[in-house]
C-alpha cells in the first residue's frame, strides 16, 4: 500500500510542478484530490488491515503540514496553492514522530533543497535581467550604508576572538562568522533587488486570477478595494476592480516553488532522511 502512495504522491508533485511553472498556480482540483485520496486510502487501509495506526498518521500528517502550510502562507513565502499541496502530501504520508519515518526526511530535505532551489532561480532571474538588477542592486547597497561599519566591526572582532581563541574548533568557528556575515549581507541584498525587478508586474483587472498577492493599495472613491494585506485577492474584489475600469494593478509574483516539492521528495525516497547522516 505504502508504494501506491509514493506513486500517487509523485504524480501529484509532477502535476503540480507542470501547472506552477506554467501559469504560478497549484488547481484546488488537485490540491483537494490528493487530500481526500490520502485520507480515504489511510482509511481504507486502516478498515482492511484492523490497524487505525494508519488513519490517525494521515490525520496527524495533514494536521502538521495544515501548520506548516498555513505558516508560510501567512508568512508570505508560499501562496495558497503550495500549502493546499503540502497537506495532500501530509495526508498521503502520514507522520511518525522519529527521524527514520519519510515525512520528516522530506521536511529535512525540502528546507534544505528548497533553500537551494530558490537561490538558484533568484540567480538566474538575476542574469536574465542583468542591466536591471545591476543598477536596483547598487541602489539598494546604498540605501544599507550605515550597516556597513557595523558589519566590518562585526567581521573584525570575530576574527580577532579566532586569534586569541586557543581551541581549533572555536577558532574554525569566529573565522566561519567573520565571514558568512558580509555574504548574508549581500546576500539579503542581491535578493530583495531580484524581488524588485523582476516579481512585481502590472496586470489589468481581467487577468487577475483568485490568490494573486496585490502588491500595492487599490483606492476606489477613496475606499480601499484591494491591497498586500489582503493575502491573496478575492473574486470579489476582482468584480469591482473591472466593474470599476481600473486599468492596473501592481501584482508580486513568486517563485513557483512546488518543483521543489517534487525534488525534496525524490531525493528523499533515493539517500532518506539527511539528519540521520548528520547526528
Amino acid at each position: 500500500m505504502i508504494e501506491f502512495i509514493y506513486v500517487v504522491c509523485i504524480f501529484l508533485l509532477v502535476i503540480g510542478s507542470i501547472t506552477d511553472l506554467r501559469t504560478r498556480e497549484v488547481p484546488d482540483w488537485l490540491n483537494f484530490s490528493g487530500i481526500f485520496a490520502g485520507l480515504g486510502i489511510r482509511l481504507v487501509w486502516s478498515v482492511s488491515s484492523f490497524d487505525w495506526s494508519y488513519i490517525l498518521e494521515g490525520l496527524t500528517g495533514f494536521g502538521v503540514f495544515l501548520a506548516v502550510g498555513v505558516g508560510m502562507f501567512y508568512l508570505g513565502q508560499w501562496g495558497g496553492g503550495d500549502s493546499k499541496l503540502l497537506m495532500a502530501l501530509g495526508a498521503l504520508l502520514g507522520l511518525q514522530f522519529n527521524l527514520s519515518y519519510i515525512t520528516v526526511g522530506f521536511l529535512a530535505n525540502l528546507v534544505f533543497f528548497g533553500g537551494m532551489y530558490g537561490l538558484a532561480w533568484s540567480i538566474g532571474l538575476a542574469f536574465a535581467n542583468w542591466k536591471k538588477f545591476k543598477k536596483q542592486f547598487i541602489k539598494q547597497l546604498s540605501k544599507r550604508k550605515r550597516w556597513r561599519a557595523v558589519i566590518i566591526g562585526f567581521s573584525f572582532g570575530s576574527l580577532v576572538l579566532a586569534f586569541f581563541t586557543p581551541s581549533p574548533l572555536f577558532r574554525l568557528f569566529f573565522i566561519f562568522i567573520a565571514f558568512l556575515v558580509p555574504v548574508l549581507n549581500y546576500l539579503i541584498i542581491a535578493i530583495k533587488s531580484v524581488e524588485a525587478v523582476c516579481m512585481y508586474t502590472l496586470t489589468k483587472p481581467k487577468d487577475l486570477t483568485e490568490g494573486d498577492w496585490i502588491a500595492k493599495d487599490v483606492y476606489i472613491k477613496g475606499k480601499k478595494v484591494c491591497g498586500p494585506k489582503d493575502l491573496g485577492i478575492e473574486k470579489k474584489q476582482i468584480r469591482q476592480l473591472i466593474k470599476a475600469k481600473v486599468k492596473s494593478v501592481l501584482v508580486r509574483s513568486g517563485i513557483p516553488f512546488v518543483p521543489s516539492f517534487l525534488i525534496a521528495f525524490v531525493i528523499t525516497l533515493w539517500i532518506g532522511n539527511p539528519l540521520i547522516y548528520l547526528l
